[in-house]
């Protein structure tokens, strides 16, 4: 599964761009990576663990501003089709996660 986290928050002020600064650090915290600048991603190895994080992410949403999550199967996340200055490229294969128990 991968988590898709979609925002648009306010940095109009001090305490605006402070707001928006933690919460990208607390994502990156939590193990997202910035897939664009307002787009972070982070692969899950199943349904549950993807719940996880969605709550962990819905305890540290910021006052103001919006944000969105999309959960989506490696299947679906595979056939993005990505385009850096109209060169195509694949999209990052998810990294080796080890769990314990």
């Amino acid at each position: 599964m991968w988590i898709l986290v979609f925002f648009d928050l306010p940095t109009d002020t001090k305490k605006e761009r402070k707001a928006a600064a933690t919460f990208r650090k607390n994502l990156l915290g939590d193990g997202f990576t910035m897939f664009q600048f307002s787009i972070y991603v982070r692969h899950c190895a199943s349904r549950e663990n993807a719940d996880v994080h969605l709550r962990r992410v819905k305890a540290f949403l910021p006052e103001y501003g919006q944000v969105g999550f999309l959960t989506i199967t490696d299947k679906q996340f595979s056939e993005i089709d990505l385009f850096i200055s109209r060169k195509e490229v694949a999209p990052n294969a998810p990294g080796q996660q080890l769990e314990l128990f």
